[in-house]
Parts: C-alpha cells; structure tokens; sequence
C-alpha cells in the first residue's frame, strides 16, 4: 500500500534540464573550461556541493565550488522568473495526486531554487515535505534525498512512490525501496537499464493517476 508519494523536481515538473546545461556550459566556456557531453551526463543527479565540485576539480573552473554554485544558481533563478519552465500537465498531476496522499519532494536543485519554483507555481502549499540534495550526505544516485523526504512526511519509505525522469533519480528512489515511476525525460531520457529498474514507466505526467501510483495500471505497469 502506498502511503505518500514523492516527486523530483527537474525533468518531471520543470523542463529545467537543458537550462542546468546551458548555465552550466556558458561558466564553463566563459572561463576556458572544458565542457562536453561526458560532464554533463556526469553531472546529473549530483547535489550542488558536489557537482560544483566536479566543475572546479575535473572542468577546471578556477573558482571555490561555492562560487561556481552560486554563479549558476542567479542565473537559473532569473531564468525562472523570466518564465517558469513548468512541464504541460505536471501542475494537474499534483493537485489530483494531493487529493489522495501526502506529497513531497526530493530534488537535486539547490534550496533556493526549489523554493522559487514552488511558490512560482502555485505548488508550494500541496507539498508537506521538500528536500534539496544540498541537505544530506550524498546526492543521488544514493538514496539521502529520497530517505529524508520520507522521514519528513513520517511514512516509511516502501509506503511511498516516488516519480522520476533520470538514471541516477531512478537508481535513488530505487535504493530508497521506493515504488519507481519513470517518466523519461525527452531531452536527456534514461538507459534501458534504468528504465528497467522502474516498477512503471509512463510517457507523460499527464498520465500519473491513482491507478499508476498504486499499481493498478494494466497497460504500462511493467
């Protein structure tokens, strides 16, 4: 039985991946750094301490990892108040999820962005618990994030669902003992692999009902 349900942030109610790239890639360029598909990829998932980190270690940024942090968090920020990037549907998919369950949120965005976004959107008094990966341990693919949404909400993390778009979210929730459910993201969509680590795959947040949460769906469940 599901008790809660948790969402990611990027890639399932934000199409916010390619603006990440982008802010991402002009620092980097703007510095001399290298910057390519490699890191990118690697870079997904990771909590702002850590991919901060990568950028200044392994890109060569020469700037502490928290000014690179920062540096790409205004421009994000501007980005979203410019127009929020919302995913068409994922504002419905909360309001009729929240309906029948708790909701959180355990994303890879930095606090203050995940705030912006919530309160932009309108969503901020639908999710009882949100947590930034900046505030455990280890960012996905480890479970921190995921386990700390749960502790928050007081449900046990096999009581929830969580819905994500990447490998290293999947693989998160996963190890959290969550029930998956993947919603690739068109931009940058996850391996076979990982998609077979999802209990469900749906092609768009339009699609995630109660039925989808709790396992009832006979068309996609896998």
């Amino acid at each position: 039985m599901i008790d809660a349900v948790i969402f990611d942030l990027d890639g399932v109610l934000l199409q916010t991946e390619e603006l990440w790239d982008e802010a991402r890639e002009t620092l980097a360029h703007d510095r001399g750094a290298r910057y390519d598909k490699e890191a990118q990829r690697a870079m997904m998932g990771m909590s702002s301490p850590e991919w901060s980190r990568y950028m200044h270690e392994e890109l060569g940024l020469p700037e502490a990892p928290e000014a690179i942090s920062a540096l790409v968090v205004r421009e994000l920020l501007a980005r979203y108040r410019r127009e929020l990037p919302l995913i068409p549907g994922a504002v419905e998919a909360v309001e009729r999820l929240a309906q029948r369950w708790p909701l959180g949120l355990a994303s890879s965005s930095n606090r203050e962005l995940i705030d912006a976004a919530l309160e932009l959107s309108g969503l901020d008094c639908l999710l009882r618990a949100t947590v930034s990966s900046e505030e455990v341990a280890r960012g996905k693919p480890s479970p921190d994030v995921y386990l700390e949404a749960a502790r928050r909400l007081e449900v046990a993390p096999e009581r929830c669902a969580a819905v994500e778009d990447s490998h290293s979210g999947i693989a998160s929730a996963r190890a959290a003992g969550m029930r998956v459910i993947a919603i690739p993201n068109a931009s940058y969509p996850p391996g076979e692999k990982a998609l077979a680590e999802a209990d469900l795959v749906l092609p768009s947040v339009r699609d995630l009902t109660a039925d989808a949460i709790e396992g009832s769906d006979p068309v996609t469940d896998l």
